[in-house]
């Protein structure tokens, strides 16, 4: 299968034979952009996704000349309450699958188990202000959301960059289909999130959504009206957006 470009409004849509091909060349791209930004600025801001669709997308960045010590990573969202050594935590799944290996200059995390929540997002929201983020890397979940702005709690016109939200129950329910956690019961009901503004003002976003499971939300983020019922078409709007899908992701689109 030859590589498929296609357009959607502003969103460009490129289709690949499989999950590995898409990582590989997503990764690719996000590589020359960082590359450029910091032959440019002198440093560059990225914003890096976690989940299964992120695997092949991640292993395969790692694998380029980057200059990691002029980078600075921000993390999409993390569960309320759940602490680092959970399986299923974030800041566990970014240090382990790459950070520790690239050592970027700075890294900041988003504290899930934070004492105080509100607090915490305060605090997050304020680092995204002083580092405008050059390129965010995020995924489509199952639902339509990007991060965990799920269609009830999605806003595209939130004033905050940073919010506490409750998880819907089909967000709820591919995170326990990913097998990250044991039961339903044990998936957490809110989490802490960037907000769809703060993905929006981001420079530029290479979207990498690999897998037969998600190919009702893609097309519905290339098809439905743009609006929060499916949080994920706001991308269409975005001037220097790219989604990467495989043959499974893309099994919906004519």
């Amino acid at each position: 299968m030859k590589t498929i470009e296609l357009n959607k409004d502003k969103l460009t849509i490129k289709i690949f034979e499989n999950a590995d091909m898409l990582g590989k060349a997503a990764a690719a791209a996000v590589s020359e952009k960082l590359k450029t930004v910091v032959a440019e600025n002198g440093f560059a801001n990225l914003i890096l996704a976690t989940g299964a669709s992120q695997f092949q997308f991640l292993e395969h960045l790692q694998q380029h000349a980057i200059d990691w010590k002029k980078i600075t990573v921000f993390h999409l969202d993390e569960y309320k309450g759940l602490p680092e050594t959970h399986p299923a935590s974030f800041r566990k799944y970014l240090k382990e699958r790459i950070l520790k290996k690239v050592q970027p200059e700075k890294v900041y995390y988003l504290n899930g188990d934070a004492a105080d929540a509100e607090e915490e997002v305060a605090k997050y929201e304020a680092l995204l202000k002083e580092h405008p983020i050059d390129i965010a890397c995020i995924g489509i979940g199952e639902n339509g959301h990007i991060a965990f702005n799920d269609p009830p709690v999605a806003n595209f016109d939130d004033p905050k960059l940073v919010k506490v939200v409750e998880l819907d129950e089909a967000c709820r329910r591919q995170q326990l289909g990913e097998g990250w956690f044991p039961t339903l019961e044990d998936v957490p009901t809110h989490a802490l999130t960037l907000t769809i503004p703060a993905i929006m003002n981001c420079k530029a976003i290479s979207c990498v959504v690999p897998d037969e499971r998600k190919a009702e939300a893609v097309y519905n983020t290339l098809n439905a009206k743009i609006e929060t019922t499916c949080p994920a078409t706001i991308l269409r709007t975005h001037p220097d957006a790219v989604l990467y899908l495989d043959e499974g992701s893309a099994t919906k689109i004519k």
